[in-house]
């Protein structure tokens, strides 16, 4: 139970993550106070705002909208988050995939929350389409595991997901402008869930692809080996 609360010894990629996302949230504080803490324009060049995105071809905003935070609460529950189910799958995964997985379902929570308002005005910034998309990857995979909610309750993964993915959809649909950061939340689990699904579904065509290609072998051989024992018949009764 210990291990699954705490998400075991911290991995240098998540480690990598949390003190970029730390560091980008001390300079976001440091503009604020430089330029005034009603100065915007830091988080409305590097956040995900749709209506910039749709008309200026801001497309780099849909990565680095994962690396602001609007409070320090904010930026501390995603990084707990992503400590504590982000360590066992980048253990199992190994960086690369961990890292390729984490990317594509933050970039994939930030296109949702565009598609569903592309001339919005609004500021879309967390890590918390990416956190949620390793959220449910850890229930697909380890969906009995122990967890603590509120670190007084504990609940199996798989219905944690379920519960977090109801939450941010109830919210999503409560206002136009209000529900965009909860279209991000459910955007990254149902672009982690395709992504994995999908993964899936590749290796079973692997193996149904290798299975065709033995069995075309297999064939092949056997017609050329009755070939050769039809001669062999032959010689022997000439």
């Amino acid at each position: 139970m210990h291990s699954y609360f705490f998400g075991g010894p911290a991995t240098r990629t998540v480690k990598t993550l949390i003190i970029a996302n730390v560091a980008v949230y001390l300079l976001q504080i440091a503009i604020h106070l430089l330029m005034g803490m009603g100065d915007n324009r830091f988080d409305g060049f590097l956040g995900l705002v749709p209506n910039t995105v749709t008309h200026n071809y801001s497309v780099w905003q849909f990565v680095t909208y994962m690396f602001l935070h609007v409070s320090v609460f904010h930026l501390f529950f995603n990084m707990l988050t992503l400590f504590m189910f982000g360590n066992e799958l980048a253990r199992k995964w190994g960086t690369p995939r961990f890292l390729r997985y984490y990317f594509i379902t933050g970039i994939g929570a930030g296109i949702c929350s565009w598609l569903v308002a592309i001339n919005s005005g609004s500021t879309v910034i967390g890590a918390s389409g990416a956190v949620y998309g390793l959220l449910l990857a850890y229930g697909v995979m380890y969906p009995n595991r122990i967890v603590y909610l509120n670190f007084l309750f504990p609940i199996k993964v798989k219905w944690l997901v379920i519960l977090m993915g109801g939450v941010a959809f109830l919210s999503s649909i409560t206002g136009a402008d209000s529900g965009i950061a909860h279209i991000a939340h459910l955007g990254g689990m149902l672009v982690g869930y395709l992504y994995l699904k999908g993964s899936d579904w590749q290796y079973r065509y692997q193996v149904f692809n290798n299975q065709r290609r033995r069995e075309q072998l297999k064939r092949q051989f056997e017609v050329y080996y009755g070939d050769v024992r039809r001669k062999i018949e032959q010689d022997k009764k000439q």
